[in-house]
């Protein structure tokens, strides 16, 4: 608690000008460059978890969306060409589903989210460490100052200027050697992100493009219910106007334009 305040004082006092604040570039850079790498590594970690979530509600919306439309063309026409096309897609997308929790679920969390959850475990003793540092140079920084007021205007207790460059020196000593263990290692730290990512990277890309290849020949299956001519006219524009057509119809009834 006492040291606490007695660095509290230390910084107030920095702020006022009344003692020298030690600047450090060479460690600045190295943190800043690290602060840069340690929001991106969050940011990644909550995206792929984000990414997972999206995958595994898109694929069951789906399957509830497919589910609904059966019930629909069921109701209205079961043995029609598209309620076999509906009931061909709602099989589609539940194998796609049950894919995502089969194929893809665990893999992914394997290869991406844990990777990416234990570099980010890594950043609470990192921040932990940086922050004993510059403590100790707070320490440093308030010793050498009472070490020059001593040595500018001498006390006459001669007992007072050793003891205060024996402070003085033994802060020093153990600011420098967390400061010099920052800098060696924080670059180091930074240089080895690419090889720990690099399977994950690859590893998510396989995922993806495993998933799309499977979800584009399950539902091309189903287009074998469709006629040629329907992707023509997609391609033309001409479904849009028989929506439209029908939609008209629908106004002209009673029930539905007299409002």
């Amino acid at each position: 608690m006492k040291k606490a305040m007695n660095r509290a004082g230390t910084t107030l006092m920095q702020k006022a000008g009344q003692i020298e604040k030690t600047v450090d570039s060479e460690f600045q850079e190295e943190e800043g460059r690290y602060r840069v790498f340690e929001k991106e590594v969050n940011a990644m970690q909550k995206e792929s978890k984000a990414y997972l979530d999206a995958m595994r509600s898109m694929t069951s919306t789906q399957a509830r969306l497919a589910e609904t439309m059966e019930l629909f063309y069921n109701a209205a026409d079961r043995g029609s060409d598209n309620a076999m096309a509906c009931h061909a897609y709602k099989q589609a997308v539940e194998e796609l589903d049950q894919g995502i929790a089969r194929e893809l679920d665990q893999p992914y969390r394997t290869g991406i989210l844990e990777p990416v959850g234990r570099m980010a475990s890594y950043f609470p003793t990192i921040n932990e460490a940086i922050s004993k540092r510059n403590k100790k140079l707070l320490d440093y920084d308030a010793a050498r100052s009472r070490l020059r007021k001593l040595i500018d205007k001498p006390s006459d207790d001669a007992t007072k200027l050793p003891r205060a460059q024996e402070e003085n020196d033994q802060t020093k000593d153990v600011f420098e050697m967390l400061n010099e263990q920052l800098i060696s290692e924080l670059p180091q730290l930074l240089d080895l992100r690419v090889p720990f990512f690099d399977p994950s990277f690859e590893a998510m890309i396989r995922m993806q493009c495993k998933f799309a290849e499977e979800g584009y020949d399950k539902l091309g299956g189903v287009q074998r219910y469709f006629t040629d001519s329907i992707r023509d006219e997609y391609a033309a524009g001409q479904l849009d106007s028989q929506v439209e057509a029908v939609l008209q119809e629908m106004k002209d009834l009673t029930i539905v334009g007299s409002g």
